[in-house]
């Protein structure tokens, strides 16, 4: 029997280097997922409700769009046996992880980014989610101009950084930027009174009020600082694994699969609590959902 090459059947992920410049090369990740037996889903671990762990197990709005398309890929590489497993990523190591070929998709809450896309390609946006601040309730904190002199967290590796100082210049408010983990950890922060407000997702934000000791300690408030379109990320330069991941997507636009999810995981109790986030639908999420596309930011 021919024996495939580690660099015959890894050459979706070589990079190189090129005066300081990273390039990725051509992908073929559907051949790799048929030689090795088996697809890999990156996923977060308190992105809830888009993706997160619950009773030991990956769930939320994303982890159900991947595993339909895991289905699709099992189906189109006539691979009735084929292996789903599941990784989990955080903000700072989701990149890293897909280029080094350790995971074939990240179902997560990534924005898709313009800057995100010189290394890595998404697919037709499955969400919008709207960027604000979470504080507490009794701290009377209601714009970004109160946050002047105090602390505020956002996590390591997100988008949301650039918003708080992008406000802090704008309003001249000046804050002392501090950094967690992952978002649980940044939420942890707010909770601990160690920072006034964690700029993040709503989404995320509404989850993990949601699932703490006291959800009714935390107000979400302030403006709209950005609309971010969220892509299922995906190796750059293989346009047949995107084709097959957009079908998916776009199959559930269309077919109103994901105004389903969204009825599921935002307005229905969900684990572990079994509490219901109650977040109608935002105007970004109507727009992207009256027109689907793979736009970045």
């Amino acid at each position: 029997m021919k024996m495939v090459s580690k660099t015959a059947l890894f050459s979706a992920m070589v990079i190189t280097t090129l005066s300081g410049m990273t390039q990725v090369h051509a992908a073929d990740t559907l051949m790799k997922i048929k030689t090795t037996g088996k697809i890999v889903i990156g996923h977060r671990e308190s992105s809830d409700p888009i993706s997160y762990v619950s009773g030991g197990k990956p769930v939320g709005y994303a982890l159900d769009i991947c595993n339909n398309i895991a289905a699709e890929v099992k189906k189109q590489l006539k691979l009735p046996n084929l292996k789903v497993e599941y990784k989990a990523v955080t903000s700072s190591t989701r990149v890293p992880e897909l280029l080094a070929g350790n995971i074939d998709m990240e179902c997560g809450s990534t924005t898709n980014s313009k800057q995100r896309q010189e290394q890595v390609a998404f697919s037709i946006n499955y969400y919008a989610t709207e960027v604000r601040m979470a504080v507490k309730a009794a701290s009377g904190i209601k714009s970004i101009s109160d946050l002047n002199g105090k602390a505020v967290v956002t996590t390591q590796g997100t988008t949301s950084d650039k918003y708080i100082k992008m406000n802090e210049k704008g309003q001249n408010v000046n804050v002392q930027n501090i950094y967690g983990k992952d978002h649980a950890d940044s939420f942890a922060i707010l909770a601990s009174g160690r920072a006034a407000a964690f700029v993040m997702d709503d989404n995320i934000l509404a989850g993990l009020i949601a699932k703490s000791s006291t959800p009714k300690a935390f107000a979400i408030v302030g403006p709209i600082l950005s609309s971010e379109p969220y892509g299922i990320m995906l190796p750059k330069a293989d346009p047949q694994f995107k084709a097959v991941v957009d079908r998916v997507v776009l199959g559930m636009w269309k077919s109103g699969q994901m105004d389903q999810l969204y009825k599921k995981w935002f307005l229905s109790p969900i684990p572990p609590k079994n509490i219901s986030l109650n977040m109608p639908q935002s105007e970004s999420y109507k727009q992207l959902k009256a027109h689907p596309n793979d736009a970045g930011i």
